[in-house]
């Protein structure tokens, strides 16, 4: 049952509308319809033109590490993690995780698919390595 005091859908800003999809299990993006950019992290006017015509459009998943660090832990604190920004095969970049790899093995151009996580009540993407993890 829906809650009737939540905000109708139109009037939610672009980054409730966002994590409101998150939630339902889907990972979307922005797609301009002025210039046909899509856009990451959502907003609401389009960097490229300046338009306001920015819609949700579902994103492949699919993308590749731009760039990677690992984060130094001590084991007793979760141990070693990376911290790395993929481009996704829409265009955007967005900062993440890649995890079920040693995080010195993230490298750059691997491949990666996306997968919605939840930690702390929230969801957020992450992504895991394609063939084995090799970089193209």
């Amino acid at each position: 049952m829906s809650d009737p005091t939540a905000p109708p859908a139109a009037s939610l800003g672009p980054d409730a509308v966002y994590r409101e999809k998150l939630a339902a299990g889907e990972f979307c993006i922005q797609h301009c319809g002025t210039c046909g950019t899509n856009v990451f992290y959502p907003r609401q006017c389009c960097p490229d033109c300046g338009g306001g015509e920015l819609g949700c459009v579902a994103a492949s998943g699919d993308g590749i590490v731009y760039s990677t660090t690992v984060v130094r832990r001590k084991p007793e604190r979760g141990g070693d993690y990376n911290v790395a920004v993929i481009q996704l095969a829409e265009g955007p970049r967005l900062m993440s995780r890649v995890e079920n790899i040693d995080p010195h093995a993230v490298a750059i151009d691997m491949k990666v698919r996306a997968r919605i996580a939840e930690g702390d009540g929230e969801p957020y993407v992450v992504f895991d390595p394609l063939d084995g993890g090799d970089a193209t």
